[in-house]
């Protein structure tokens, strides 16, 4: 069930009417909640409803266990069980079920971690606590939200939804549509795909063309599933953390994982990188970046193309910091045109299927000279809808959130003239349906 598909609005829709009828509840909000994640995770198979309880339920019991002991060694033993079950779930529903718990895994480490390191207490009951950690909204793709940042927000009294958040969390599921409708996989299935399947029929042209696009059809594709979830977050009257914020803009490659898949970046640093040895010595925390980014590149897949992936950008950010203790100015001009295309030299290997593949791109990409810069391949509406994406991203942020006030604002009337004209553009643009979200199958 995913977010491009009616099935998913059915659920929303359904979950949003009841939600607000039996909100002053405390108990009919939580049963609602959690039937509807359970609903969820059912359709993709009937494993889950059996899986999660267990698994939400050992790790409730162990944040709970970990709260009450003092004794250092059993609370070491019972945060590794905790670790053990989430590392394993991860591993195992990757290459067995149809849809992988990553997204649930990170989500319930949050919650045994923090109690283990004294940044949480336990939640009040295990409602709460299986509410939060199966929030159907995040589950396939994010972004990361803490379970202790969960739980304060299943309030009973005194709550209402404005016309205003209506209208915002209307704004995120439609730019959530628009991104990956109309540009995403527009840029796809137009170009992309078929450059990245076989590079060596195409020329040094369109092979770059493929390159720079795929920057943005990825870009558009996992910020407009964070878009919906947060648009779907606060129709239930739930924030979730923004996962995105500009990352083409980035001076550094620092600033970049400040800024891409923020949820994932905070989670990789405050639970892997602060949790490895030896920060004392000068050379550790340039290798301790290198290893958790190459972690963070296996967890896409285990292949050499993702762990080369991780390694470029932890090298990229040892590097970095590196430089930082040189004190050596740049303009930033060039320092965000450098740090973008490390991402995007970093991206072709995220992308391609093979390390051959990959190799392939490049030697097309290399052999580029003025007979080979042809592009016949990239037609005047591919390069529109790129140019319009790139000029998407790099809009000021006050011009998107005048954009969002203004809608928020506007009429019912107004808003659902101007859903159903971004529904129809979806149809005469996308017949043949959307592709799965490209983070949705980590």
């Amino acid at each position: 069930m995913f977010p491009t598909t009616p099935p998913y609005y059915y659920l929303l829709v359904t979950v949003f009417f009841a939600f607000w009828l039996v909100r002053r509840e405390r108990l009919g909000t939580l049963i609602l909640i959690c039937a509807a994640n359970l609903f969820f995770y059912s359709r993709s198979g009937l494993i889950y409803l059996a899986l999660i309880p267990a698994a939400a339920g050992i790790d409730y019991l162990l944040g709970g266990a970990i709260a009450r002991t003092e004794q250092p060694n059993l609370r070491r033993l019972l945060v590794t069980c905790s670790i053990a079950m989430n590392v394993g779930l991860i591993v195992t529903t990757k290459f067995v079920l149809s849809l992988s718990l990553s997204f649930y895994a990170f989500q319930a480490l949050t919650y045994t971690l923090d109690i283990y390191r004294g940044d949480a207490k336990p939640a009040p009951g295990f409602g709460e606590y299986l509410a939060s950690v199966t929030f159907f909204p995040t589950i396939l793709a994010g972004p990361i939200t803490r379970v202790s940042s969960l739980v304060p927000q299943w309030k009973w009294k005194g709550t209402v939804l404005s016309g205003e958040e209506g209208g915002r969390a209307l704004f995120l599921i439609g730019l959530g549509l628009f991104k990956k409708f109309l540009i995403a996989d527009y840029l796809a299935n137009n170009l992309i795909n078929r450059v990245f399947d076989l590079p060596t029929l195409y020329s040094s042209g369109d092979v770059l063309a493929a390159v720079y696009a795929y920057a943005f059809q990825l870009y558009y594709d996992f910020s407009g599933y964070s878009d919906i979830a947060l648009g779907a977050g606060l129709l239930l009257g739930i924030r979730l953390p923004i996962n995105f914020n500009a990352p083409y803009t980035a001076a550094n490659i620092s600033d970049f994982w400040r800024r891409w898949h923020i949820s994932f970046s905070n989670w990789l640093r405050d639970y892997l990188f602060f949790s490895l040895p030896g920060k004392r010595t000068k050379a550790m925390p340039y290798l301790n970046l290198v290893i958790t980014m190459a972690i963070g590149g296996l967890w896409h897949g285990i292949s050499w193309n993702f762990l080369i992936w991780g390694l470029l950008h932890g090298i990229g950010q040892a590097v970095f910091r590196l430089w930082q203790t040189m004190k050596q100015p740049m303009w930033r001009w060039a320092a965000c045109l450098l740090t973008f295309h490390f991402v995007l030299f970093a991206w072709i290997f995220f992308r391609a299927a093979t390390f051959e593949t990959a190799m392939q791109i490049l030697g097309q990409i290399a052999a580029l000279r003025p007979a080979t810069a042809t592009f016949g391949n990239v037609s005047p509406a591919f390069l529109f809808v790129l140019l319009a994406g790139i000029a998407g991203h790099f809009i000021p942020k006050s011009w998107s959130d005048t954009s969002v006030v203004w809608f928020s604002k506007a009429p019912a009337v107004v808003q659902a003239a101007a859903l159903a004209g971004l529904l129809l553009s979806i149809r005469l643009v996308a017949s043949s349906g959307a592709a799965p979200f490209i983070y949705s199958r980590f």
